[in-house]
């Protein structure tokens, strides 16, 4: 028996496991926890609850991971210290790039490649001590709010294994709901943060573009609605790892250089009182919800009065069906220059979901005219979301207009008896913010009848991030959702 072998936890696995991010971090650094009691802890909540949902995938050698962590202790007994996430066990999407693991974007065309640089998200939790122990599922290529792909299944719901996790950072969402990993990155550009994170009852926080760097890649200029950013049980623990990712990097230019990414953990209390709140429901009727979900939203909403702000109906004076449309043109355009190649390939467009195959067929259809067209309309939009904040603080809207679904369907193909004519019409509750490349937290909002969770989105002006996740804390205070477990946690 190895030394580490005959180490006998100072705390019950699943004290260690319950820790929020913040805690664990000076836990560890206070040496009342060892980073191999906290491997070993994570290990086994890993071997607990991944079987029952599918969420980290690609699991790496676990003598080597108890080795690593034991590094970290030696590092710690130097008094060396990596960083807030010493020591942290964490599992990064698997659709960036990670060193020496394989990187599938969930496609059977990626399924054995190992990737030989970091993202620079990824570069930077490694920098601040971070271990990783797997991916996280996600859906091919990041399509679709359901994370389900033929190379590794489907992962389930935290809350109820009979329906969906969201994605496209799902396996990311379920696994922090289930403390499988203290905290976790994800992506997002069609809610592929928010909606996990309201199916699964956490946080999750589309960032504004630029507070994360995103690259490396072959485009570090017009792509700018993909963003990084955290999923957390709690919003300290969610500036904790935004403080680790955000800030400037010159391999991405559009990257910003004012920020300073400790305020992310370490500026969060704020009096709310006098905010001025623009609740944007379903947008005059546009956004069909399931039965029961705009009540439990309606509801939630009193407890942004609770800690004093203004709550008051908002409209957004835009012909949505020009957002939409734009935001068809530019997300298929982006999507097409990035994977037309696999297309042309006979063997790999074999391999390819339809979703995917439809998205490249309708950009390579589009012409100059229509990008520069949809660039406009969405420039338009900005203008129209910027003049409400002449009247508002924040804006609230919805974060998914379905509760989540039987795992079973590819996507939600009507709700409330209206037909969606697209795999993520289902979805368009996410848009308006994307297109306006404003943050937005989806924070937990409820529950339905049977238990399952609902969230909101509360949404900030430009580069407000900090200011969202200050009212993002205020609220979850006051409504307490966050603190309601899984089930499956007994």
């Amino acid at each position: 028996m190895t030394a580490i072998d005959a180490h006998t936890s100072s705390l019950p696995n699943d004290d260690i496991v319950s820790l929020g991010a913040v805690a664990l971090s000076h836990a560890i650094h206070a040496r009342d926890v060892s980073c191999v009691e906290v491997m070993n802890a994570y290990l086994a909540q890993i071997d607990r609850m991944n079987p029952l949902v599918n969420a980290i995938v690609a699991m790496q050698d676990r003598d080597m991971l108890v080795k690593l962590a034991a590094e970290r202790d030696a590092q710690l007994s130097r008094g060396e210290s990596l960083g807030s996430l010493h020591g942290f066990p964490q599992a990064p999407k698997d659709i960036l790039p990670v060193a020496g693991m394989i990187t599938t974007k969930g496609s059977p065309i990626y399924a054995n490649e190992i990737t030989q640089n970091d993202a620079i998200v990824f570069e930077r939790m490694r920098r601040a001590g971070a271990l990783f122990v797997g991916r996280t599922n996600s859906p091919e290529f990041g399509l679709g709010g359901h994370t389900y792909n033929p190379v590794y299944g489907t992962t389930l719901n935290a809350f109820d294994q009979s329906r969906s996790a969201g994605g496209s950072s799902g396996g990311a969402a379920v696994s922090v709901a289930l403390r499988m990993l203290p905290c976790a990155d994800g992506s997002d550009m069609m809610g592929s943060l928010r909606t996990p994170a309201a199916f699964n009852n956490v946080f999750g926080f589309r960032t504004s573009p630029g507070c994360v760097p995103y690259a490396p890649g072959d485009d570090v200029f017009f792509q700018q609605f993909s963003v990084v950013g955290p999923i957390a049980r709690t919003i300290p623990d969610l500036g904790l790892l935004l403080s680790v990712q955000a800030g400037f990097d010159a391999r991405a230019p559009l990257s910003r250089r004012n920020d300073r990414p400790t305020e992310f953990a370490n500026a969060l209390e704020r009096d709310m009182r006098g905010k001025r709140i623009g609740w944007l429901g379903d947008m005059n009727g546009r956004l069909p919800t399931d039965a029961g979900l705009m009540d439990t939203y309606e509801s939630s909403l009193r407890h942004f009065e609770t800690i004093g702000c203004i709550v008051e109906a908002a409209h957004v004076d835009f012909d949505l069906d020009r957002l939409w449309n734009a935001w068809l043109d530019l997300r298929s355009h982006t999507f097409a220059g990035t994977n037309a190649p696999l297309y042309r390939d006979d063997a790999k467009r074999k391999l390819l979901k339809p979703e995917a195959i439809w998205e490249v067929e309708r950009g390579l259809k589009l012409s100059g005219e229509d990008v520069s067209r949809a660039v406009r309309d969405r420039s338009a939009w900005y203008q129209a979301v910027n003049a409400l904040f002449a009247r508002f603080d924040y804006l609230v809207m919805p974060s998914a207009q379905v509760f989540p679904f039987d795992t079973g369907l590819d996507w939600p193909h009507a709700i409330g008896g209206r037909a969606m004519d697209t795999y993520h019409r289902w979805m368009e509750t996410v848009v308006p913010a994307t297109m306006a490349s404003l943050p937005a937290l989806s924070v937990p909002a409820g529950f339905s009848a049977d238990g399952l969770p609902a969230g909101l989105q509360i949404i900030g002006p430009a580069q407000g991030d900090l200011g969202v996740l200050r009212l993002g804390l205020a609220y979850d205070r006051a409504s307490g959702f966050s603190k309601t477990r899984s089930p499956l946690l007994g």
